[in-house]
């Protein structure tokens, strides 16, 4: 089966309001074309998941600088002044959890888990939201897993079937976040015909990816003039 569409039918799966969970750090490894398309397409009221909120003009970042987004969920966001302005201003509902806990939220999520025990801030954090449970005569905090209605990823090579290879540090949350959607579209910059990627090279396999397409780049002069 190709999963190979245009931008116009992925757009069709876009709605103001979704959950949408996003790969990439610091904006390396974010989609950039489907990026673009969500904020030329207006799409307002957005949820994210991911590590970050980017740069102002870089990754997700640029939909919290157009003010496309209404809640993050992430381990930082320290690299984008403005979504710290936001969230300052009260418009932009920001959740924060540490890296490995997150990356494992979403892991979880795309394992059909449904959730994770941890005891990482057991000593420093208001316990009265949190369910605790206890194992071994130990007490742990439980963490909901975590997925998304959409998640977009940024492959360096896909084949017609989904199957993903990701460039260097891009292969961060991207996997993860692959697994964790109800319905998961990949930005390539490469797509090849099936059985053309060496198998030993596959990081994501294509039951996880339902759409494909083709990326258009980014100007990365531009963005981080623009994100200065």
């Amino acid at each position: 089966m190709n999963k190979t569409v245009g931008l116009d039918e992925v757009m069709t799966r876009l709605k103001d309001g979704m959950t949408i969970m996003f790969g990439g750090f610091g904006g390396v490894g974010s989609p950039p074309s489907l990026i673009d398309a969500i904020l030329e397409a207006n799409i307002q009221d957005l949820t994210l998941i991911g590590n970050d909120a980017g740069f102002p003009q870089i990754g997700v970042g640029r939909l919290i600088t157009e003010g496309r987004v209404k809640k993050i969920i992430a381990s930082h966001i320290g690299s984008n002044p403005i979504a710290g302005q936001k969230m300052q201003a009260g418009t932009l509902d920001v959740h924060f959890y540490p890296q490995g806990i997150l990356a494992e939220k979403i892991r979880a999520g795309g394992m059909g888990l449904a959730g994770i025990v941890t005891d990482v801030g057991m000593d420093s954090l208001n316990l009265d939201e949190k369910q605790l449970v206890e194992l071994n005569g130990k007490n742990y905090m439980l963490e909901p897993a975590l997925t998304a209605d959409i998640a977009i990823v940024n492959a360096y090579k896909a084949d017609e079937v989904g199957n993903l290879i990701f460039d260097k540090s891009a292969r961060n949350t991207n996997p993860i976040v692959a697994m964790a959607g109800d319905w998961t579209i990949a930005e390539a910059e490469e797509i090849v015909a099936a059985g053309q990627l060496n198998p030993e090279e596959i990081v994501t396999p294509g039951v996880f990816v339902n759409q494909i397409v083709q990326s258009k780049g980014v100007n990365w002069t531009w963005a981080w003039e623009t994100s200065i």
